[in-house]
């Protein structure tokens, strides 16, 4: 065992949102062509996704820990809410979002800060909530390094921000195909979900990634392009039918609808049944929208 420290990407999207390739690709890349310790599915308002790719890497035996995740629209921006077990409800403003991430014990992380666009936290907000007297309402980090065409731009501007205001930052790669994972990461004391959990606490961790060519991000758009058209489809044909499937949401069981694992894949991994039963309950949890904003999370 070597001193190395560890390494994160804790904002990763997958076809339950708007990412390309299914949870089944993204794993087999973290495992097979990263160093990556600990990574986090955090899709758009949802969290069955991240809770399905936390279930497959534990029965799997892969090296790196899954945290369950979920980037929040905001009133403010969005969000990455870490370490939670329920979804969070978007459209809130900034500071209340926040205070419920912590009070389910997850960590709130701004999303690709700073950059002059409705999705991005600006910051005037952030100084408001690193400035309340109410520590419950305070980012816990931010996201300091985003390989995308929005965080290259304010790159700098964000680490000055950091760095002036204390901190924490983290890199990430807001990747939407698998390839990309792993190309913005965080390093960390420690191997574990648990010691990055503490160093992002104790304000440890160092941002680091290689901004995304041109080239590949375009053809990240037009294999969303392409996903948005067949999601499409499969809506209307499952309308059509009405035989209980829908767009496929990335992992075993994600054309089923209402959203569950598929039991033949977890009895090809040997799963036991008691532990079957628990994996697809917490999928359908997170998949399943809390009153009253019941139509923001239904697939059809």
């Amino acid at each position: 065992m070597t001193n190395r420290l560890g390494r994160a990407d804790v904002h990763i999207h997958t076809p339950a949102s708007d990412g390309i390739d299914p949870l089944s690709a993204i794993l087999d890349h973290v495992e097979r062509s990263t160093d990556l310790d600990v990574i986090a599915i955090t899709d758009h308002e949802r969290i069955d996704a991240a809770l399905a790719a936390r279930t497959m890497a534990r029965e799997l035996g892969h090296r790196a820990e899954v945290v369950v995740g979920e980037e929040v629209s905001t009133l403010g921006g969005h969000l990455l809410a870490l370490f939670i077990e329920e979804r969070v409800r978007p459209l809130r403003s900034m500071r209340t979002t926040i205070a419920e991430i912590h009070e389910q014990g997850g960590l709130a992380i701004p999303a690709h800060p700073l950059v002059p666009y409705p999705l991005c936290a600006q910051g005037w907000v952030l100084r408001r909530l690193i400035a309340d007297r109410d520590p419950r309402v305070r980012p816990d980090a931010i996201e300091a390094f985003n390989p995308t065409m929005l965080g290259r731009p304010w790159h700098g501007k964000v680490v000055r921000f950091a760095a002036e205001h204390g901190l924490a930052t983290v890199g990430n790669s807001d990747a939407h195909a698998a390839f990309a994972v792993g190309t913005g990461w965080s390093t960390f004391p420690g191997r574990t979900a648990d010691d990055l959990r503490a160093a992002i606490e104790a304000g440890t961790t160092r941002h680091h990634g290689s901004f995304h060519g041109t080239g590949r991000q375009f053809a990240t758009f037009g294999g969303q392009l392409r996903k948005y058209t067949n999601d499409a489809r499969a809506s209307i044909n499952a309308t059509v039918r009405r035989d209980g499937t829908g767009r496929d949401l990335g992992y075993p069981g994600g054309r089923h609808r209402p959203p569950r694992f598929d039991e033949e894949w977890s009895a090809r991994t040997g799963v036991a049944p008691d532990v079957r039963a628990d994996a697809e309950h917490r999928v359908r949890a997170g998949a399943a929208p809390h009153a009253p904003d019941e139509a923001q999370n239904r697939d059809r």
